[in-house]
């Protein structure tokens, strides 16, 4: 994991150039209450709010889950807006967690994308969410097993 960040404007060695600043949509161990969120999160955000990813499913992980595009679907989640200061730190460290090394990239797990999502009053915010991989995702829609509901705190 990153022990700092990068000056203003560099990227660290080997990562990704700097992005647009949109908060993440997190759906899995990194919400509230989950040990990812605690290793990751705490201390780093700004402010936590609930969420839902239209268009998407959940499916079971290896004790974490996986979004896949599922349009008609939805998951629920939380808006993380990292604290001042925090986001480049944050998005090296969450692209490791997630095992996202840049676009298309035939490594990835997950592949971080902006979306859409929604609070509960229905106002839609563009987010970064790690959506399953190409490869995985297909996977996942033939033999993978759905959450019911779009929910990881509420599955069975």
């Amino acid at each position: 994991m990153p022990q700092g960040t990068a000056p203003q404007g560099t990227a660290p060695q080997g990562t990704l150039p700097r992005q647009e600043e949109l908060p993440f949509f997190v759906y899995g161990t990194l919400r509230p209450g989950e040990v990812n969120h605690d290793l990751f999160l705490r201390g780093r955000t700004a402010v936590e709010e609930p969420a839902r990813l239209p268009d998407a499913a959940l499916y079971e992980g290896p004790g974490y889950p996986y979004a896949v595009d599922r349009p008609g679907s939805a998951i629920a989640g939380e808006l993380i807006t990292p604290a001042p200061g925090a986001y480049g730190e944050l998005l090296v460290a969450l692209d490791l967690l997630e095992e996202y090394a840049g676009p298309g990239h035939p490594a990835n797990v997950y592949d971080r994308t902006a979306r859409e999502a929604l609070r509960p009053d229905g106002t839609p915010v563009r987010a970064w969410v790690y959506l399953a991989a190409p490869s995985l995702a297909r996977r996942l829609a033939r033999s993978g097993t759905p959450i019911p509901g779009g929910d990881w705190l509420r599955r069975g």
